[in-house]
């Protein structure tokens, strides 16, 4: 019996939640070892189809690099990077919106319609909904051209706000395109945010595969906005995690709490929206 009393313990935890966040719309960028795990792809997929049971809306996001350079292998094609991002020729890009849009949207959109959910792919080139611009890559104030790689110069969100009315799960490939009509590969955390920025939404969540932001070694539960330039000057947060807090402090113009957790996971979302504990790092205005 108190096996099931600690089940009901757990689900009374959540119900302050549930409330609070009922009609809310929650921003996932979806990526990493979540997306390459079997066991984590079933808990995500799950997680999703729970919060829109429960009111919520969630809008995933999803990157994609392993699938991309594994294709690019197979076909003889050397990856390259710069500052982390993919240099991106007119065949590669090709390659990027085939395994984006053709293959891990669809894995992902199955994996949620398997268990219950009713999903919906797209890519930014759906209903206009991302309007790209060409990113070029600075250095000491040399700008360097590294192909088809794009910002996000606007979001319409009524693509979204329309498959959220009738209760479908957006997921999004972050591939955008310009007023000349030519195709973008976008960075997902960058996509994810600018739509989190369009909707408003209550919150943004990256997963990642590491448990969140570190300060002297320890995990940050909580930080604000006025605290993140300090933390990267003294190289307390580096490499990687820079773009991530950043996509976070951007984000946080029109969206209440951003969040980095760990995907690695099982329930990383769920654990980090309705427990009073949480996990990952929480980054706040």
């Amino acid at each position: 019996m108190q096996r099931y009393i600690e089940k009901v313990s757990t689900l009374i935890e959540s119900f302050p939640y549930i409330q609070e966040f009922y009609g809310k719309t929650i921003v996932i960028k979806y990526g990493g070892h979540a997306m390459e795990d079997e066991r984590l792809r079933r808990s995500f997929a799950t997680d999703m189809v729970l919060l829109k049971l429960v009111g919520i809306n969630p809008v995933i996001v999803h990157g994609g690099g392993p699938q991309i350079g594994d294709l690019l292998k197979q076909v003889g094609k050397k990856s390259e990077f710069v500052a982390g991002m993919r240099v991106t020729d007119s065949e590669t890009m090709d390659i990027v919106e085939m395994v984006l849009v053709g293959k891990v949207n669809k894995e992902i959109v199955h994996n949620i319609n398997m268990v219950g959910g009713r999903a919906v792919g797209l890519s930014g080139k759906d209903g206009g909904l991302i309007i790209a611009e060409k990113l070029f890559h600075e250095n000491n104030g040399v700008k360097l051209d590294i192909g088809l790689v794009g910002s996000v110069s606007r979001v319409n969100p009524q693509v979204i706000e329309a498959l959220d009315r009738e209760k479908f799960i957006p997921v999004i490939a972050p591939i955008g395109y310009d007023e000349d009509g030519a195709t973008y590969n976008i960075n997902a955390d960058t996509a994810a945010g600018s739509i989190a920025e369009a909707l408003r939404a209550e919150k943004l969540i990256l997963l990642t595969d590491i448990e969140g932001v570190k300060i002297n070694g320890a995990l940050a539960s909580t930080l604000t906005a006025s605290e993140i330039p300090a933390l990267i000057a003294s190289n307390e947060i580096t490499g990687g995690m820079i773009p991530k807090v950043n996509c976070c402090l951007d984000a946080l113009r029109k969206v209440n709490k951003t969040h980095i957790i760990d995907g690695r996971i099982e329930h990383a979302v769920l654990l980090e929206i309705f427990t009073d504990a949480g996990i990952g790092t929480e980054i706040v205005s």
